[in-house]
This record gives structure tokens, sequence and C-alpha cells, in this order.
């Protein structure tokens, strides 16, 4: 890959989504944020599901008061991806509600976080993985009834310096730093977006596409943590604004043909901003 790469391939697609369904983890900041404005402005209904929900009807306010079209819908649903009991809730509050998904985009995600989850997993891949992965497998079948469908996980350029270990998944046996735990977390779930991919089709389901995508370099709460300060200056003053590297979400999201490889890599601009 050429040094260009990470300078071009901006998505200029105006296409519309209306009565479209987009459901859209950690909605209330950074690039899930941005996200949810570009799909509501595309006349999608964009369900927010985010731990935080006191920040999700903040993002929810200032979405609509950004919105150059209001066009769409915005319902925000309490998910937190660190319990098990949590996910399983808000794919049954969203199940019951929705008679169609069209679009998951798994979005959230935590770093520099030590501890477990509430259900013994190493926090990050527990929160990044197992989280997305359940809820994911517990909309899948309504994914499928509304298809043409298509799953997006935002996994990062990470996953190609660390590996899963099967035999050690919690880590308790290698050191648990910040940037590798990350790091085999987002491993994993490009692992699980391949893997789905494979069973789809052996399953002969044809119309879900799965994609797993790197972000981009931006600023972000997470990018903050991972890189610290003197890096997010960079991006943001050699960069410009804020968050376009949306724009890479956006596409992977439209119901619209891409390649007939549904499970891909995606490079995004890396101060295009």
């Amino acid at each position: 890959m050429g040094i260009m790469d990470y300078f071009s391939g901006w998505c200029k697609s105006k296409r519309r989504l209306d009565g479209l369904t987009v459901v859209v983890t950690g909605a209330n900041a950074g690039i899930g944020k941005e996200t949810a404005l570009d799909l509501y402005d595309r006349g999608a209904k964009v369900i927010m599901a985010c731990r935080n929900t006191q920040k999700a009807e903040e993002a929810r306010s200032e979405i609509i008061s950004k919105s150059n079209t209001k066009s769409g819908c915005l319902v925000i649903e309490s998910l937190d991806l660190s319990r098990l009991k949590s996910v399983k809730e808000c794919a049954r509050r969203i199940l019951e509600r929705e008679e169609e998904i069209n679009i998951l985009i798994n979005n959230a995600g935590v770093i520099r976080t030590h501890g477990r989850t509430e259900d013994g997993f190493e926090k990050q891949i527990g929160v990044n993985y197992f989280g997305h992965a359940m809820f994911t497998l517990l909309l899948l079948p309504r994914i499928i009834r509304s298809a043409p469908a298509r799953i997006v996980n935002v996994s990062s350029m990470s996953h190609k310096y660390f590996d899963v270990d099967l035999d050690d998944i919690n880590m308790e046996r290698t050191s648990q730093g910040v940037v590798k735990s990350y790091g085999r977390s987002k491993s994993a779930i490009v692992l699980f977006t391949k893997a789905l991919h494979l069973k789809l089709r052996e399953h002969g389901i044809n119309n879900v596409n799965t994609y797993s995508l790197h972000p981009g370099s931006v600023q972000t709460d997470i990018a903050r943590d991972l890189f610290g300060n003197v890096i997010i200056f960079i991006f943001k003053y050699i960069g410009g604004a804020f968050v376009k590297q949306l724009n890479t979400d956006t596409y992977r999201a439209q119901l619209r043909p891409i390649t007939s490889e549904l499970w891909r890599k995606a490079h995004v601009p890396l101060f295009k901003i």
C-alpha cells in the first residue's frame, strides 16, 4: 500500500437511506456520533445504542441541531457491552420494537481499561469483542430477515500486530499491556467478521454482507488514550477539523454493492479530516 492511499479514497456518495433502520453502538461520541449524524441526514432511523444514556441524549440534541436535512429519526437504547445481561436486554427491546434491522454498525470500544467485566472477561476483549459478538448474533435473525442488509465492525490497524491467543483469551499468562489488549480485541472482531461471512455463505445467505474497517487516524477519546496528547495535536492541527473518517463507516453501511468479496480490507485517509 502506497503513502497516497492514506490521503485519498474519500467517500462522496449522496445515497439516501430513507426507510432503513440502522443500529449504531457507541453513537454518543466520536466516530459513532458523527456516523449517526450522517445516517440521520440520509433519512435513516438510527438506534443509538449507548452505555451512557445521558450523553446519548445530549448527542441526539446535537445531531438534530447540526443536521442539514433533519429527515431521519433517532432512538436511544441503553447498552452496556461490559455486561452480557445488558446486551441481551438491549437486543430484546430492539427486536420487540423493530420489524427490520437493515444495518448494524458495531462502533463502541474501550481502551486503557484494566480489570474484568461482570462476566469475567478481560475488560477490553469483553467489551470490544464478546459484547459486540453476542449483540450481533442476537440481532442476526432479524438482520437476515431484513436482507439485503449488512454488518459493519469497526476495528483498528492495531489488529495487524497482535494475534488472539485462544489458550489465554483473558491474558492471564501474558503481559496485559493496554495496547496489546486493545490490539488483541480488535484482532478478535476482525476474525469474527470473517467467520460470520463464511457461516452466512455456508448456509446459503448471500444478501447479508459483513465488513470490518480501520476508521482512520482521527481525534477521538480512544485515540487520545492510545497515542497521547502529542499525536492528537498533530491529528487536529495538521488534519483540520474532527472526524470525517466516518465516511468509511457510512460507505460500508450503504446498501449497495461494493465488491463480490463481502469481507475485505478498508483503508482511509490518514490526515484528511
